[in-house]
C-alpha cells in the first residue's frame, strides 16, 4: 500500500513538472515573439527610416541605428532590407549586401510573418514586417528576432527550480504516506482481530507468571491491576483491584510511588525484610482503561505497560491522551543486591591486578620495577605504598638467610603515596627493621603479615617510638606487610598502608596483597638475574680489556669503552708496542651481546696479541685472523648450540715513528679518522675487506704519512650508529666534531662522546684516540756495511762512537757483543745490502737487515761445541730479541732496556 501510494505521488509530480515545462516553453516563445515584433514594428514606423532606404547610401545611416536599436530591445539581430531582399544591416557586418533568409513574400504585401529559419546567427526566431511610405507603398522589409538557443536556455534556467521543486513536493508527499502508514501500523501492530485477541490473552498469562510485581492505578488512585507477584510482595488482600491505593495499608513511601505521576528507575525500596527495586512510569493509555472491563483486556494493556520495567525502567510512554494513571514494577533485589556489591569488589581487584600485570616489570632494573609496584598499588588499593629490598637484591646476588627474630637490614627503594610529606622512612633509606616488626618476621619468615589497627600493635611500635607515633598522628591507621618472594628467593618486603578515610584491611584485601606482590615479585627477580648476568658479562668483558696503556713513545694515546645498558657487546681496543719503537693499534667489534660475546671478544684479543708477536704487517695478520675465526665457527657447528663468531670486524694499524708512517687494514670495520695538526679531517679511504669469517677475500694494507701532532681515531660502530641514525650522519657528525686543532686526546675524546652518545645506549662503544710523535733524528744511526768479515769491527767502532755521543757508555759492551754477532751472521749467510741501524727511544734498539728471507735459530751449544753460541748470548744479554720481514728482506732486532 505504501509504494502504491508512492507512486501515484510520484505520477502526479511527474505530470505537474511536465506541464510546468512544456507552458513555460510557450510562455518564454510567446515573449519572445512579442519582443521582437514590438522592435520590428517600431524600427519599421521610426522616423527617417523611408528616407534612410531611399538615401544614397542607406547602410551608412542604418546599421548604427539598428544596432543601437538591437541592444536596447535585448533582440539578438534587426535587419533592413530592401524590396528584393538585400541586407542593408545586419549584426555582422559580412552579412550586409546578401539575400535576406526569411520570407519576404507576405512583408511586401503588407502583412507581418513570424518564422523559423537557419539564418546566419544560426536556428532563428524571427518577426518581418513591412516598412511602408506615406502612401502605403512598401520601401523596405524590417526583420527583428532572437536565436532558438538564447530563448531555450532561458528556459532552461528555470529547470532546476522546477525540479527542486518537485523534488521537495515528492518528498513532502512520500514523509507524510510513510508518517500516515506508521501511524497505523503503530495502531494495530499491523495484526488482524484474530491475532490482536490471541496476543492479548498469551500477554495476560505471561504477566500473571512472571516474577516481577506489576501494578497499574489509574488516575483516579484505585488499582486497576495487580499481578500475583505483586500482590506477594506487597502483602495486598485479594479483592484489591479497584480499591484506592491509600487504603491498602502500604508505608507512605510505597503509597507515593504508586500514585506517582513522575518517572521513577530502579529505586530501592526496603518492605518488610525485602528490598524492591521499584520502577514506576505514568501512562496516558485510554484503551489501558477501557480494557479493563475484561480480564483479557486488562491484562494485555498491563503487559504491554510492564514490559519496559521489567527490563529496566521502561513502560508506556507519556502523552498518549486519555485519563492518567501509571505503570509500577516491583523486583525483590535483596540477594542480586548483596552479590552485585561482591561482584564490583571482585571486578574492581580483576582489574587492579591486571594493570599491576601491566604496569609492572616494563624494564629488567630492579629499582624501576619496585617503584611501579608502588604506584600501581597507591592508585585504588591503599594510600602509602613502600617496598624495601635487601642489598644483595640490588647487585643481583641472593640475599643470606636470617635468624628468626633477628633484625633485618633492608634498603628502601621505593615509596608512593598520596601525598609527599609522609613520616615514613624516605626512599633510598637503609632501615633496620627490628625482629618484631611485621616487616622482618615477614622477610625471615616468608609470610605475609595483616596490622588492621597500628595503633595497638605492640611488634610495629618497638621499631621506632617516635617514628611510629608521627606514623600514627599522620593518619595512617593499618597495614598489610608482604614478602617478595620468587623461585624460592626471599628479596625484600612490600607494605601497604591505609590512613583514617578509608576502612582498614581486611583478610580479603590480604589476599589481594599477595596476589599482587607475587606477581610483582617475578619482575624483581628477573631484573635482579638480569642484573646479576649483566654485572659477571661487564666484569668478564673489563677483565678482557685493555686494563692500563702499555709504556710507548710513539702515540700519545687516550681511550673510552662504554658498555651498552641493556647487555654488553663484544667491542674491544688494544694498543701493542712493537720492535723498533713501533706501536699497533687495534679495534675491533664481535656481533651479538652478552657472555659469549665477551668472551669471544677475549678470544681474539688473546689472537691479536698473539700474532702481533710475530710482527707481521696488518693485512697479513688480518688474513690469519679471518682463518682463526672461521676454524672457531665451525668448532662451534660441529659442537651445536654456540652461536658463530662470523661477522666480526677488526681495524688493526701500525705506526713507525721513525719514519712518521701509518701502515692500516681493516675487516669489515669503520673507516677511522685523521685530524691534521691544522684541523683538516680525513676518513682514510681504506679498503673495506669482508668481516673476519667470511674467508675468500685478501685484505689490502694502506701506509699513510702522519704529521707529528695528527690524531688518528678509530671506533666502533656503536659511536656512530644507533636505532634512530643511520651511519652516514653518524660520520658527518664525527668529521664536524674533530674538525678543531690543538686539542689533546683526552679533549678530543670527551668532545667526540658528548656529541655522539645516544640517550639510551644500545651497543658498546669503543674509542681511541692516538696523537703522533716522531723519533727524533738525533736519536737514530744508521750505517751501511761491507760484506766482509773486516767490516764488523768497524761497525763495533761506530756503534761505540754513537753511544758515547748519547752518553750510554754503560751500554757500549753488550751493544758491540750484539753487533758482532747480528752482522756476522748476516756477512756469513745472507746477501748484500746489509745495514746497521741503532734506536734510541726508552730501549737501545739494535736492528741488522740484510737481503735473505731465511730467518736464524737460536742453538743450545754443548760443551764440545765451537760455536752456535751468538745467538744464544744476544738473547741472554739483552731484553727482547726477534726477526720480523720486509718486502726486501728481514730485519734481526735485540732490545736493551736502559
Amino acid at each position: 500500500m505504501f509504494l502504491l501510494q508512492v507512486a501515484v505521488v510520484l505520477l502526479i509530480v511527474v505530470a505537474a513538472v511536465v506541464a510546468l515545462l512544456i507552458a513555460s516553453r510557450s510562455d518564454r516563445f510567446a515573449a519572445a515573439r512579442d519582443r521582437s515584433l514590438a522592435a520590428a514594428e517600431a524600427f519599421a514606423h521610426s522616423p527617417g527610416l523611408v528616407a534612410a532606404i531611399q538615401g544614397p547610401d542607406p547602410t551608412a545611416v542604418l546599421q548604427p541605428l539598428t544596432e543601437a536599436a538591437r541592444k536596447d530591445a535585448k533582440v539578438d539581430f534587426i535587419v533592413v532590407t530592401d524590396r528584393n531582399g538585400i541586407r542593408y544591416t545586419h549584426p555582422e557586418p559580412a552579412q550586409i549586401g546578401k539575400h535576406f533568409v526569411g520570407t519576404i513574400g507576405p512583408s511586401l504585401q503588407g502583412r507581418v510573418t513570424v518564422e523559423q529559419v537557419h539564418g546566419p546567427l544560426g536556428l532563428e526566431y524571427q518577426v518581418v514586417v513591412p516598412a511602408e511610405d506615406a502612401g502605403g507603398g512598401v520601401v523596405g522589409i524590417v526583420s527583428a528576432g532572437m536565436k532558438v538557443a538564447n530563448v531555450s536556455s532561458a528556459v532552461d534556467h528555470q529547470l532546476p527550480v522546477v525540479l527542486g521543486a518537485a523534488a521537495v513536493a515528492l518528498g513532502l508527499a512520500t514523509a507524510g504516506t510513510a508518517l500516515v502508514g506508521r501511524r497505523l501500523l503503530r495502531q494495530t501492530h499491523g495484526l488482524g482481530p484474530e491475532e490482536m485477541t490471541r496476543m492479548y490473552e498469551h500477554h495476560d498469562a505471561v504477566l500473571h507468571a512472571v516474577r516481577e510485581g506489576v501494578a497499574i492505578v489509574g488516575g483516579d488512585g484505585r488499582v486497576l491491576l495487580a499481578n500475583d507477584e505483586a500482590r506477594r510482595l506487597l502483602d495486598l488482600p485479594p479483592d484489591v483491584e479497584g480499591r484506592a491505593v491509600t487504603d491498602l495499608g502500604l508505608d507512605p513511601r510505597t503509597t507515593e510511588l504508586l500514585l506517582s505521576d513522575t518517572a521513577v528507575t530502579d529505586e530501592v525500596l526496603p518492605v518488610g525484610d525485602r528490598l524492591l527495586a521499584v520502577n514506576s512510569r505514568p501512562t496516558v493509555s485510554r484503551r489501558l482503561v477501557d480494557g479493563r472491563a475484561g480480564t483479557s483486556g486488562g491484562g494485555a494493556a498491563a503487559s504491554g505497560g510492564a514490559a519496559g520495567p521489567s527490563g529496566g525502567g521502561g513502560g508506556p510512554s507519556e502523552g498518549r491522551g486519555g485519563p492518567s494513571g501509571s505503570v509500577t514494577t516491583l523486583r525483590d533485589s535483596t540477594e542480586l543486591r548483596a552479590l552485585a556489591g561482591k561482584a564490583e569488589v571482585a571486578r574492581g581487584r580483576l582489574r587492579l591486578l591486571y594493570d599491576a600485570s601491566m604496569a609492572i616489570g616494563t624494564t629488567l632494573d630492579v629499582r624501576h620495577t619496585a617503584e611501579e609496584l608502588a604506584g600501581t598499588a597507591t592508585r585504588e588499593f591503599c594510600d602509602y605504598a613502600t617496598v624495601d629490598l635487601a642489598e644483595e637484591v640490588l647487585v643481583g646476588e641472593e640475599p643470606q638467610t636470617r635468624a628468626v627474630g633477628a633484625p633485618v637490614e633492608l634498603r628502601r627503594v621505593a615509596l608512593a603515596g598520596v601525598r609527599d610529606d609522609s613520616p615514613l622512612y624516605p626512599q633510598d633509606t637503609l632501615v633496620r627493621w627490628a625482629g618484631s616488626t611485621p616487616q622482618a618476621a615477614g622477610f625471615v619468615s616468608g609470610r605475609p603479615s595483616l596490622v588492621p589497627e597500628l595503633a595497638t600493635d605492640a611488634g610495629w611500635r618497638m621499631q621506632d617510638v617516635e617514628r611510629t607515633q608521627a606514623v600514627l598522628d599522620f593518619g595512617l591507621t593499618s597495614l598489610i606487610a608482604v614478602p617478595l618472594t620468587a623461585r624460592g628467593v626471599l628479596m625484600g618486603v612490600a607494605c601497604f598502608w591505609r590512613g583514617r578515610g578509608r576502612s582498614p584491611f581486611e583478610d580479603d584485601d590480604l589476599s589481594l596483597a599477595e596476589e599482587l606482590a607475587a606477581r610483582a615479585a617475578v619482575s624483581v627477580d628477573n631484573a635482579r638475574r638480569f642484573t646479576r648476568e649483566h654485572t659477571m658479562a661487564v666484569t668478564l668483558q673489563h677483565s678482557l680489556l685493555l686494563r692500563s696503556l702499555p709504556e710507548q713513545n710513539a702515540l700519545e694515546v687516550a681511550y673510552r669503552y662504554l658498555p651498552a645498558q641493556a647487555g654488553v657487546g663484544g667491542d674491544w681496543f688494544d694498543v701493542i708496542p712493537l720492535p723498533g719503537a713501533r706501536v699497533a693499534l687495534v679495534v675491533g667489534d664481535v656481533v651479538g651481546h652478552g657472555v659469549h660475546a665477551a668472551a669471544t671478544m677475549g678470544r681474539l684479543r688473546t689472537a691479536v696479541q698473539n700474532f702481533s708477536t710475530l710482527d707481521l704487517p696488518p693485512d697479513e695478520l688480518l688474513g690469519h685472523l679471518d682463518e682463526l675465526v672461521a676454524h672457531l665457527d665451525q668448532e662451534a657447528a660441529a659442537a651445536g648450540g654456540e652461536a658463530a663468531i662470523t661477522g666480526a670486524t677488526c681495524l688493526y694499524a701500525i705506526y713507525d715513528p721513525s719514519t712518521a708512517v701509518c701502515a692500516l687494514a681493516r675487516a669489515g670495520h669503520p673507516p677511522p679518522a685523521v685530524v691534521h695538526p691544522d684541523g683538516t679531517v680525513e676518513l682514510l679511504q681504506l679498503p673495506g675487506g669482508p668481516p673476519l669469517g667470511l674467508g675468500g677475500m685478501p685484505f689490502e694494507a694502506v701506509e699513510v704519512r702522519l704529521p707529528p701532532g695528527s690524531n688518528l681515531v678509530l671506533y666502533t660502530d656503536g659511536l656512530v650508529e644507533d636505532r634512530t641514525r643511520d651511519m652516514g650522519v653518524g660520520l658527518d657528525v664525527l668529521t664536524s666534531v674533530l674538525a678543531r686543532p690543538g686539542r689533546s686526546p683526552q679533549e678530543v675524546c670527551d668532545a667526540v662522546l658528548d656529541a655522539l652518545l645516544p640517550a639510551r645506549q644500545s651497543d658498546d662503544i669503543a674509542l681511541l684516540v692516538a696523537r703522533t710523535r716522531v723519533l727524533a733524528p738525533d736519536r737514530t744511526a744508521e750505517w751501511e756495511v761491507a760484506s766482509a768479515p773486516e767490516a764488523v769491527a768497524r761497525v763495533r767502532a761506530e756503534a761505540t762512537r754513537q753511544l758515547a755521543r748519547w752518553g750510554l757508555d754503560e751500554a757500549a759492551f753488550v751493544t758491540e757483543l750484539v753487533l758482532s754477532e747480528l752482522v756476522t751472521n748476516a756477512i756469513r749467510y745472507a746477501t748484500d745490502p746489509i745495514r746497521v741501524r741503532l734506536l734510541y727511544d726508552r730501549t737501545l734498539i739494535c736492528e741488522v737487515f740484510d737481503s735473505s728471507s731465511t730467518a736464524p735459530h737460536l742453538r743450545y751449544a754443548v760443551a764440545e761445541d765451537e760455536g752456535g753460541r751468538g745467538l744464544f748470548l744476544v738473547a741472554r744479554l739483552t731484553d727482547r730479541w726477534g726477526v720480523r720481514y720486509t718486502p726486501d728482506g728481514k730485519i734481526i732486532w735485540a732490545e736493551q732496556h736502559l
